[in-house]
């Protein structure tokens, strides 16, 4: 459904913005309520470099933030970023109002190493293991030097990155 000369679609992702004054997700000129579209893009020297998403509802931000670390921080080419172990967390203050009240829990896929969880534990934090969401990714990216085109795709779901 298209608004007749508006130019954009309606769709049902909206349930997280607010019609209340003063909440954080009201609905406002030049506010971003929290969304779980799942599109990002990097850019790198001012190019484009990639465009990716990780799918998952509130563990969007966090996939999001994981993939560009995995890359940047640990040297990971995108098919790798998007295979390695996950990490979640659950229990933090949210853009809807819920507040914090304690650390809340991280949840981790299988893969760490036992010295990490271990560490994790003398922190502080509470740890939990889970199966399951953990997100659904794709990726493009362009080496510019070498003018290719690189895809990945999500190694936990059914999916293929294929080019010509």
């Amino acid at each position: 459904m298209v608004a007749d000369g508006l130019g954009f679609m309606f769709q049902d992702r909206g349930e997280l913005y607010s019609l209340i004054d003063g909440q954080n997700n009201t609905f406002a000129p030049h506010k971003r309520p929290f969304q779980t579209i799942i599109p990002a893009f990097i850019t790198k020297d001012g190019q484009p470099f990639m465009s990716f998403g990780v799918m998952g509802g509130s563990f969007q931000p966090l996939g999001h933030a994981e993939i560009i670390m995995n890359m940047i921080d640990f040297g990971m080419n995108p098919q790798e970023a998007g295979d390695a172990p996950r990490i979640d967390h659950q229990g933090s203050s949210e853009p809807t109002g819920e507040k914090m009240v304690d650390s809340g829990q991280i949840t981790l896929e299988s893969g760490y190493p036992y010295e990490t969880i271990r560490d994790l534990m003398r922190k502080g934090h509470k740890i939990g293991y889970g199966l399951g969401g953990y997100g659904g990714y794709q990726a493009i990216m362009y080496d510019a030097k070498n003018k290719v085109y690189y895809g990945a795709t999500e190694s936990r779901k059914d999916g293929q990155a294929a080019g010509f």
